[in-house]
This record gives structure tokens, C-alpha cells and sequence, in this order.
């Protein structure tokens, strides 16, 4: 029978992705986000629940193109101020023993050679711990603040691929034995065992050898959340877990079925590739207190704030569209994923752009799973057996509560079901990942 993996859905900001979570009277009650004490707090608690890990997305830049400025984004704190991801990496791992993190680092505006060092550096210092997400910048507001013009959509996999490449390149470089330490003789590495790299590509050039000696992963846990056809054939190819976003469990089975597909025909074990389907929990005691919570949670969201985070996320000034206009009329060149996920919140009927953006600002088209502990586990259940769900990204509405609550309430009572794991099986986080 399988058994449920967790993931914590959280940005190093103020309000992460539940637009006007930091308006709720339990949110960081006694925290700064920004401080060290807030990610050692959330850290112990995911390890308690025996989480994978906690995966930290991210933004550039504040999003600008509602009325083409950053001031709705700013004045309503939409995914604003976020901090940089990377910098929480030994705060969270050096707390705890276990729990990993996943980090979201754009291809966009850095070489792959410092890329590597730097995710080598961290799965060092974090024991074997660290995952890549793996992102292209699709938001006009990153490129337009590191002065660099948005390069068309058809060619973004397609350098995203090849920044792989080099980067996998680099870390499988050393090879066993390469480190010889003999005190003796002064000789510390064979330079023969330590491949220099002489990599030309459409992109990117690189000749040199790997900086950094092979860390405790060799690579780093490589995860995508490609939906688009172009995302799909990189994340078959490429990933080793792959997080997606299905507001429904007929979705969730049709993308679990063409990317196991897909897959197996890029010559890899379909077993071997994790599926991590986003949902938001509301749990309280009753299914009548978790409602409750949930109907609360939806009147923190302010209508134009809504609307400057889907321009952000979609790339479109929705400023200049009558709010009712049908969102599937609209051509988008931000994230195609989100915007067939939103539609797809219609159940068949034409959502509309004031609909979509209060639904993407409140739980990012994830279902939301409200109930009892029970009644979670159910519908959890529910997407694992028909959906073809292995785990589940966990999207934030308060915290630490939110997750404090799952881990005290959800997690007993999926293991009582003998749905979750008693203990941690292993060091690493890929191992965490691939066993139960």
C-alpha cells in the first residue's frame, strides 16, 4: 500500500503564496520570517512530521505587470518582500537531522559552472540533503530588473536543458578514488580522476574542472514542474521528482498516467520518479471548524491584489481587461500550467479573470482539502489511490499553525492507517524520497 511523502510549500517572505496570509491574526505569532528562530521552529516541525523536505519557491524581482508597476505587488505584500532561498539552506538543515530543502534557482541570469559549485557547496554543509527546482524566469519583472530582455517562450526548455547538461556534467566529473590525501607523498587529488570539462553548447561554454569534491548526493535532488508540452519531455528526461498543480483528481490521473508514459519512454524507471500534487489543508477538529477556517481565510484576499499576482504569474496587464472576460480567451506567455489549472477550476464553465485571480491568490489553483483529520485523510487517500498522487506539496494559509496542525492531527492519523512512515529511512534526501 502506498504510503504519503509531504513537502512544505513556503517562500522566504512575508506572505508566501496565500495572498493576505499575513493578515490573519495566528500568522508568525511571535516570529520574523526573516529571522533565524522562525525557519528553526518550522524546520523541527516538519521533521517531527517526517516531512521529505521543505521546498522553497521563489521570485527575482516584485511582479509589474499590473498597470505596468510593482506598487499593487508591493502595497498589498503579493509574494512581497521575498528574500533570497538559498541563504536558508544551514539554518534549516543544522536544526534538524533528517528534513531536506528544496531550492528554486533560476537558469535565467547565472552560468551553470557557479550554479554547480554552489548546490555542491550546500548538499556538503547540509549532509546530503539539497534539491534543485529547476525554473527558467518567466515573469517580465525579472528580466526587466537584471536589465535583460525576455527571451521568446519556444527557446526557454531548450536552454534549460542545456544548463542541465553542463551542470551534470561538472558533478559526475570526479570520479571515484579521485581524492588520494597521502601525507606521504603531499598529493591530495589525481588530477587523471578529476575530468576537466570542454563543453560547447548553442548557450553556454564552459572549460575547467568542477571546483568542489563530489558531495554526499553527487548531485543534488533535481526536481521540475513542467506542464507545458516543452516542461513535460524535460521533466520525463530530467527530473527526479516533479511537482504539479491539478485542481481535481480526473487531472491528477491524466498527468500522473502521460508523465509515467513519458517516462518510461525516455528509457528511465517510471517507479523511480516522484509525483508531488499541490493541495492546501484546512484542518481543525470538526469538518464544521475547518470550513469555518476556510470561509476566513478567503476574505483576507484583496480583489486587486489578486489581479497583480496573476499578471505577475501570466505575464498579462490584466488591469486592461473587463474582470468578467472568460480567462481561457486569453493567450498567455507566463506559466502555461496555471493557467489550464485555473480553467480547469471550472469544472467545464468559463472561469472568469476576477475568478481566477481570487482562487490563484488564495490557494494557487491547488484543491484545497478541509475537514477533520479524517476527512484529510481521506481525500488525500483519495489522490493517491485514483490520482496517482506519491506525495503532496502542502500550501500555507498561517504559519507555523497551519503545519504545526496537519503534523499534530493529519500525520497520526495517517499512520494509523499504515499510509505514512513511522521513522525516516534513510540520510539523504533522494533516499528519503525514493523510500518510504
Amino acid at each position: 500500500m502506498k504510503k504519503a511523502h509531504f513537502l512544505a510549500f513556503l517562500q522566504h517572505g512575508v506572505s508566501s503564496h496565500s495572498v493576505g496570509m499575513w493578515r490573519h491574526p495566528l500568522d508568525k505569532v511571535g516570529y520574523d520570517y526573516a529571522s533565524p528562530k522562525y525557519w528553526q521552529h518550522m524546520a523541527r516541525t516538519m521533521e517531527r512530521g517526517l516531512f521529505d523536505a521543505i521546498f522553497l519557491a521563489d521570485e527575482l524581482a516584485p511582479y509589474n505587470s499590473y498597470a505596468d508597476s510593482s506598487d499593487t505587488t508591493v502595497r498589498y505584500a503579493v509574494q512581497a518582500p521575498t528574500h533570497e532561498p538559498g541563504a536558508l539552506t544551514t539554518v534549516i538543515t543544522g536544526a534538524i537531522e533528517h528534513l531536506g530543502v528544496g531550492l528554486t534557482l533560476s537558469t535565467a541570469f547565472e552560468h551553470p559552472y557557479s550554479m554547480a559549485r554552489r548546490l555542491s557547496t550546500l548538499d556538503h554543509l547540509s549532509e546530503g540533503r539539497v534539491a534543485w527546482n529547476i525554473v527558467g524566469s518567466y515573469s517580465p519583472s525579472e528580466w526587466a530588473a537584471y536589465g535583460e530582455e525576455m527571451p521568446e517562450r519556444s527557446t526557454r526548455y531548450e536552454r534549460i536543458a542545456e544548463y542541465v547538461e553542463l551542470c551534470c556534467e561538472l558533478w559526475d566529473s570526479w570520479q571515484p578514488g579521485a581524492v588520494v590525501a597521502d601525507r606521504a607523498t603531499g598529493i591530495y587529488a589525481d588530477p587523471a580522476k578529476v575530468r576537466e570539462i570542454d563543453f560547447t553548447g548553442k548557450y553556454f561554454r564552459c572549460r575547467g574542472r568542477h571546483f568542489v569534491a563530489p558531495s554526499p548526493q553527487g548531485r543534488p535532488v533535481l526536481w521540475q514542474a513542467g506542464s507545458s508540452e516543452e516542461g513535460r519531455r524535460f521533466a520525463a528526461a530530467t527530473a527526479e521528482a516533479v511537482f504539479a498543480i491539478h485542481p481535481t483528481v480526473e487531472t491528477m490521473r491524466h498527468y500522473s498516467r502521460d508523465m509515467r508514459a513519458r517516462v518510461h519512454a525516455a528509457g528511465r524507471d517510471p517507479d523511480a520518479v516522484k509525483f508531488y500534487y499541490g493541495v492546501q489543508p484546512i484542518v481543525a477538529m470538526t469538518d464544521a471548524e475547518a470550513q469555518a477556517k476556510a470561509d476566513h481565510l478567503a476574505t483576507l484576499v484583496h480583489p486587486e491584489a489578486t489581479l497583480a499576482m496573476l499578471s505577475g504569474q501570466l505575464g498579462i496587464d490584466f488591469s486592461t481587461y473587463d474582470p468578467s472576460t472568460p480567462l481561457d480567451d486569453i493567450p498567455v506567455p507566463g506559466i502555461q500550467g496555471v493557467k489550464d489549472a485555473l480553467v480547469a477550476t471550472g469544472a467545464g464553465a468559463g472561469v472568469t479573470i476576477a475568478e481566477a485571480a481570487h482562487t490563484y491568490s488564495l490557494r494557487f489553483s491547488m484543491p484545497q482539502v478541509i475537514g477533520s483529520p479524517s476527512t484529510v485523510a481521506d481525500q488525500l487517500e483519495h489522490f493517491m489511490d485514483d490520482g496517482g498522487a506519491d506525495g503532496f506539496m502542502l500550501l500555507a494559509t498561517y504559519t507555523p499553525g497551519c503545519f504545526e496542525e496537519f503534523v499534530d492531527m493529519v500525520v497520526p492519523e495517517l499512520q494509523r492507517r499504515g499510509r505514512y512512515r513511522l521513522r525516516y529511512p534513510a540520510k539523504t534526501l533522494r533516499d528519503n524520497i525514493l523510500l518510504d
